[in-house]
């Protein structure tokens, strides 16, 4: 009987072929050299302002279909169906914590039945991007740890019970959180320094033979 009960995953670069859905909209929306810079002086020192600068001047009243046609472009990791099959057959809860966008998270959810979704969301109104941004997540860091311990409290288990999977440094303080970390194809070398498992694969599969 595995000591496990909860498996968390980062969208971008994990469950989803490696992109930054973010700065991939700011091409959608034509706004990526001023998106780079925004992102560059306000991603880590200050979300709030990086909202206002993106979402209120930027994007505000767009047509939000070159959101949704980008939401449905994404393409999955190879090896994702065998490895949440694999998840689900253990008994597993599932829950995508990811800086990545709330409506991705629900395709996927969609797809492969997540348990639990965490992500920032745009708010879309009448068609249109609505200037508003619900970011739970924001640039992930401290805030993913934080949502595990929330998500831990609420199903009654302990955070040591919980096995996590990403990619990016805005993983390291969740893989210090949980009990059992793997990163895959990470960004940089301090993910891999402090995760349990390192995998460099094409596949997401890969990883099943470190989920017991």
């Amino acid at each position: 009987m595995s000591s496990y009960k909860l498996v968390c995953l980062d969208m971008d670069g994990v469950i989803l072929k490696d992109t930054n859905f973010w700065l991939e909209l700011h091409k959608k929306f034509g706004t990526l050299e001023e998106g780079k810079k925004l992102t560059e002086k306000y991603l880590h020192t200050d979300y709030a302002r990086l909202v206002e600068e993106v979402v209120v001047k930027l994007w505000k009243g767009r047509d939000a279909k070159p959101y949704f046609d980008l939401v449905n472009s994404l393409e999955y990791t190879p090896g994702v169906p065998e490895t949440l099959a694999h998840i689900k057959n253990r008994s597993y809860q599932t829950a995508i914590i990811s800086a990545s966008s709330m409506e991705v998270a629900r395709r996927v959810q969609r797809d492969f039945g997540i348990d639990h979704l965490f992500a920032n969301e745009l708010v879309i109104r009448d068609g249109k991007v609505a200037g508003e941004f619900v970011w739970p997540i924001g640039a992930g860091k401290e805030k993913k740890a934080q949502i595990i311990r929330d998500l831990c409290r609420d199903l009654n288990i302990t955070p040591k019970e919980v096995i996590y999977v990403g990619d990016s440094e805005t993983d390291i303080e969740a893989f210090k959180e949980v009990g059992l970390s793997i990163a895959f194809n990470a960004t940089k070398k301090t993910l891999e320094e402090v995760a349990m498992h390192v995998v460099h694969s094409n596949s997401l599969a890969d990883v099943i033979q470190y989920i017991p």
